[in-house]
């Protein structure tokens, strides 16, 4: 088989790790204690995912002498899904009713999903670039990157299931989810892109970076911090560090 049709395959088969953290999180109950776990599991990992993951990377593609490139789509990606923020349905205070706290569920999980599918399309054309050239190497990076997407997965379906929505309104963005690894390898593998400049590549991700940590700042902070299941939430946090610590020993 062609190198690079292998190297797509990988991208692929990074999906089926997000589907099986989806899986897992049909195994909780609907429990507040549960709901305040997840949370603080996502602000742990997607932190330390910015910090040990996202941004030593693009600092090594971008350098002191891009460092303006950094800034400036950091700040693009946090005005993007601000934008994005103000047409979703969502009601973050103290005393929420019922209805109001399922809206906010709803209204984390799109959020977080966007920000996911566009930071694994452009992790899925690093893993596909690095596989067409040297197959073990995209096998050791996919794993690294398909044991993280399984909390991931988790997190998100989680946190659409607990908010009470129908299926169908988010099925589709778990599927574009779960495809968009596979979307990453397929576009250099349509275009017949056998490297991207490192500039570009560390523009983009510094855009990522910039959404994940919207979220992180305005979304699950203040959802940890108004918690009262102390426990449960740092227990999220200790697992999330652990599981993000295990994952980059790959």
């Amino acid at each position: 088989m062609d190198t690079r049709n292998i190297a797509l395959f990988i991208t692929f088969l990074l999906g089926l790790f997000l589907v099986i953290g989806g899986v897992f999180a049909f195994f909780f109950k609907k429990k507040g204690k549960v709901l305040d776990f997840i949370f603080a599991f996502a602000l742990s990992l997607i932190t330390m995912l910015i910090f040990f993951d996202l941004l030593p990377e693009v600092m090594e593609l971008l350098g002191i002498q891009y460092i303006a490139y950094f800034i400036i789509f950091v700040f693009v990606g946090i005005l993007l899904l601000k934008g994005l923020d103000s047409f979703i349905p969502d009601h973050h205070d103290h005393k929420m009713t019922k209805k109001e706290e399922k809206q906010n569920l709803s209204h984390i999980g799109i959020l977080t999903t966007v920000a996911l599918i566009i930071h694994n399309i452009l992790e899925g054309m690093a893993i596909f670039l690095a596989a067409s050239s040297d197959v073990s190497l995209g096998i050791v990076m996919s794993l690294g990157v398909g044991f993280h997407n399984i909390p991931l997965g988790m997190i998100i379906s989680s946190t659409f299931y607990q908010s009470g929505e129908k299926p169908k309104k988010f099925v589709w963005l778990m599927v574009l989810l779960c495809l968009s690894s596979f979307i990453g390898g397929f576009i250099p593998y349509l275009l017949h892109i056998y490297e991207v400049n490192e500039v570009v590549m560390g523009s983009l991700l510094s855009l990522t970076l910039g959404m994940l940590s919207y979220i992180v700042l305005f979304e699950l902070v203040p959802r940890v911090r108004e918690t009262k299941n102390k426990k449960a939430s740092l227990g999220g946090i200790i697992l999330g560090i652990l599981i993000l610590f295990i994952t980059l020993l790959f």
